[in-house]
């Protein structure tokens, strides 16, 4: 009995050695920093395969064998070879040095984009966003993914995002896990982001994993810095309209922070004008501040919190103040004065106010879950508040009124989600989420010492969201692998409840001479809507939600493109066909003013349809770096009481769009850098002819002359190219170091179109004649900012 067993365990004992699995997982961080590295590869040699730190800088890597050796890379890092004997789990955190100070290693494999199972998803280095050229010295995030193909910026120098025929309100951004419903300040022209304090940005236009729901046309995934644990350190720089600071470090050897402010001085810069042009009693401005914060504690090195909150807002304002004494006379022939005071304070702001606080927990060597508590609060308010007094020997008038209107949306969420790593050619994940919407869709109120108070508008709205979701991403065999995943979501308001389930399907086929078939499938479904006024304008726009009579948004998308990677140079060419139902806008003529009407009495229903094919080529990193991207495109939106019902193409419709971003660093502390992009013109409406009619006016009908139109948007304003420049010298200093910027936006001072006007001039040849004319926006606009570093 002995021997049997003897004989038995000796045979299978190979068996068993062979199938035991060793687990590798930690953190990856920046050695000089310990700041995460979102993205980073973590790749076995030997067996290349790999895996990669998620949103929280997490790892997992599983193997069969004893002995490897792993390469872990991360652009602008220095590679590091960690070579290891495995006879048991290990925790390993890893952490890298910036640049390339350890010399050139060269590695014999990497996780590269052909690789990956995910399409239509972009990564853009906050370096590389940095130094690209920018608009009054202002860097923006949501400039620079203007720049990718697939993206298209909406009016001259805005800071919005129309990804493959979308809307801005079908993007999904988020900042550390919490919806951002306004990204913009200065009315459009710049962003909410401080790139200062931003560790990641990811953009997703398309095969959208499960965990992903809400938006129909991308998500815009924002990570900010965790703060430094070696040592106190700041940035900042002062600018021609704003200055901006960011200090992190650590509190102790747990718990690090993070602040970082911005503020426009637009205000106190024109502030003297004004009071010198006013006598010295009137003061007008505007300005916009934002307000990044953090604090991470790491309990252990299983289980770390954090506490992260924005604070925005936008605030245009004006107070004056009139007093002044003057003679009257009664019916007597009396003489008399009368003394007058008017004050007068009108404000209008907006903003956004996020908070999360998450907690890390590594369940085991291959699991780890992240719960998230969010807090999300978008508010436009305008008010004007008028003082008026008026004194006579026989009376006083007295009166203190206030108009005021308001709209906005207010969420309080929660999320869980879990990752498990059975092994490199398989991961897992799964979660839920639950929000609390509150939407004001608009209301006025009027308030006065001498007459009854009024309010006009609709009643707040109460919802609720929630969804699950689960998603599997696998290799089969050595070519193939997919990611199949399933988000399941349902939305309650008033007695009205919706549901949705949306398969998402992606597969990556390994072609010969490593090239990549990338292939998707999803559908999305929006429960929210922006009613929006078109053209440049205030903020305006109201969240609304999806009714008994309003349908929620529902999108589908086809993907179809091939991945290959030479060397440091990532090329991507794909294909998609998106469809789109229950659109809304504003029927003709109402606008968010006609208080009076509920807003869903104001709105006509119908659906888009886009279509393209995008290029684009990425360098991360070297000498020369930057990306070159072109988009061939249709979109077209069909409303039955818009156009006779007949398919028109989108605003934003434009055939080609190039963007070319090059970014040159001869030597140290060096560099130059230019953008170029060239977009067809937007499709406008604009009579082409004229005919005699009649109209109705208050003493009947009027013969007149008439516009015709030949079909909604038909026409093409030119076409629109724009080329910036920018130049940076830096040098090193005792307390840290200090950079000079100098630019160009539109540097050849092209008169691109902002919007046309047509006009009635008269010639003597052919008398009164109308013609279009054409307003440009921006000239050539040079920059100049001082920034710096501390230590």
């Amino acid at each position: 009995m002995k021997k049997t067993a003897f004989l038995f365990l000796t045979s299978f004992l190979p068996i068993l050695i062979v199938a035991q699995e060793y687990t590798i997982n930690g953190f990856i961080k920046d050695k000089t920093t310990g700041e995460i590295l979102i993205g980073a590869n973590v790749f076995n040699i030997k067996k290349q395969n790999g895996t990669a730190s998620n949103n929280f800088g997490f790892y997992s890597y599983t193997t069969q064998e004893d002995s490897i050796i792993l390469s872990v890379s991360y652009i602008g890092y220095a590679t590091e070879l960690i070579a290891l004997y495995l006879n048991k789990n290990i925790e390993l955190n890893i952490e890298l040095i910036p640049g390339d100070i350890l010399g050139e290693i060269v590695v014999t494999g990497e996780q590269s984009i052909e690789e990956v199972t995910q399409m239509s998803r972009v990564s853009v280095p906050v370096q590389q966003i940095k130094s690209m050229p920018r608009l009054l010295g202002e860097v923006d995030v949501m400039k620079a993914l203007q720049m990718i193909p697939g993206v298209q910026s909406g009016a001259e120098g805005t800071s919005g995002l129309y990804v493959r025929g979308g809307g801005p309100d079908q993007n999904l951004i988020l900042l550390d896990g919490v919806p951002v419903y306004n990204a913009s300040h200065l009315f459009g022209f710049f962003s909410v982001f401080n790139a200062d304090a931003i560790n990641n940005v990811d953009l997703i236009k398309g095969g959208f994993p499960a965990r992903y729901g809400g938006r129909l046309s991308s998500v815009i995934d924002i990570s900010l810095k965790e703060g430094n644990t070696e040592k106190i350190k700041g940035e900042g720089a002062i600018g021609i309209i704003s200055s901006k600071l960011t200090v992190d470090g650590p509190i102790d050897d747990r718990t690090t922070f993070l602040v970082s402010g911005r503020r426009t001085y637009i205000d106190l810069l024109t502030r003297p004008i004004i009071r010198a042009e006013s006598g010295g009693d009137d003061v007008a401005g505007y300005y916009f501040y934002d307000l990044n914060a953090k604090i991470n504690h790491r309990f252990s090195n299983k289980d770390r919190v954090y506490l992260s909150t924005y604070l925005g807002n936008d605030k245009a304002y004006s107070r004056s103040k009139e007093e002044n004494r003057f003679p009257e006379m009664d019916n007597e022939g009396q003489v008399y004065s009368v003394d007058r005071e008017q004050e007068q304070d009108f404000e209008l702001k907006w903003g956004n106010i996020t908070t999360a606080v998450r907690w890390n927990h590594v369940y085991s060597p291959r699991m780890f879950g992240n719960v998230t508590l969010t807090y999300s609060r978008y508010l436009f308010d305008v008010h004007e508040n008028i003082y008026e007094y008026e004194a006579r020997p026989d009376s006083v008038f007295e009166e203190d009124s206030r108009l005021r209107y308001f709209s906005g949306i207010n969420d309080l969420g929660a999320k869980v989600d879990f990752q498990f790593n059975p092994n490199p050619n398989h991961s897992i994940r799964y979660g839920g989420s639950f929000t609390i919407h509150e939407f004001n869709p608009g209301a006025l109120a009027y308030n006065s010492n001498i007459e009854s108070d009024t309010t006009l508008g609709q009643d707040r709205v109460n919802a609720n969201e929630f969804f699950i979701y689960a998603e599997d991403d696998f290799k089969i065999g050595e070519v193939l692998s997919l990611n199949i995943g399933l988000h399941a979501s349902g939305f309650t308001v008033e007695n009205e409840f919706y549901n949705s389930l949306e398969p998402r399907l992606a597969f990556n086929y390994r072609l010969p001479f490593e090239f990549s078939l990338k292939g998707s499938y999803t559908r999305m479904t929006q429960y929210i809507h922006l009613l929006t006024n078109s053209g440049i304008g205030l903020p305006t726009d109201l969240w609304v939600p999806s009714t008994n009579e309003v349908e929620p948004q529902v999108a589908y998308q086809y993907a179809l493109g091939i991945a290959k990677n030479y060397e440091d140079l990532e090329v991507t060419l794909e294909g998609y066909y998106k469809s789109m139902d229950n659109l809304i806008e504003y029927e003709e003529g109402a606008t968010y003013l006609s208080l009076e009407e509920n807003w869903q009495d104001k709105v006509v229903f119908g659906k888009g349809e886009s279509y393209g094919v995008e290029l684009f080529l990425q360098k991360k990193k070297g000498e020369w770096n930057g990306w070159l991207g072109y988009t061939l495109s249709w979109n077209f939106r069909e409303f039955d009481d818009v156009n006779f019902g007949e398919k028109f193409p989108y605003r934003y419709d434009r055939r080609h769009d190039v963007s070319l971003v090059l970014i040159h660093s001869p030597k140290t502390g060096v560099e130059y850098s230019m953008g170029w992009v060239y977009g067809t013109g937007n499709s406008v409406s604009v009579p082409v002819s004229q005919y005699p009619g009649e109209r109705d006016n208050p003493w009947g009908l009027e013969f007149t002359t008439l516009d015709y139109y030949d079909g909604r948007n038909g026409f093409r304003m030119p076409a629109y190219h724009r080329l910036d420049l920018n130049a940076s010298w830096t040098k090193p200093k005792k307390w840290g170091e200090r950079t000079w910027s100098v630019g160009a936006y539109n540097a050849y001072n092209r008169k691109n179109p902002f919007y046309l006007d047509i006009v009635e001039q008269y010639s003597e040849e052919r008398g009164p004649e109308k013609k279009f004319i054409q307003y440009s926006l921006f000239p050539i606009i040079p920059s100049i900012t001082y920034s710096f570093k501390f230590k």
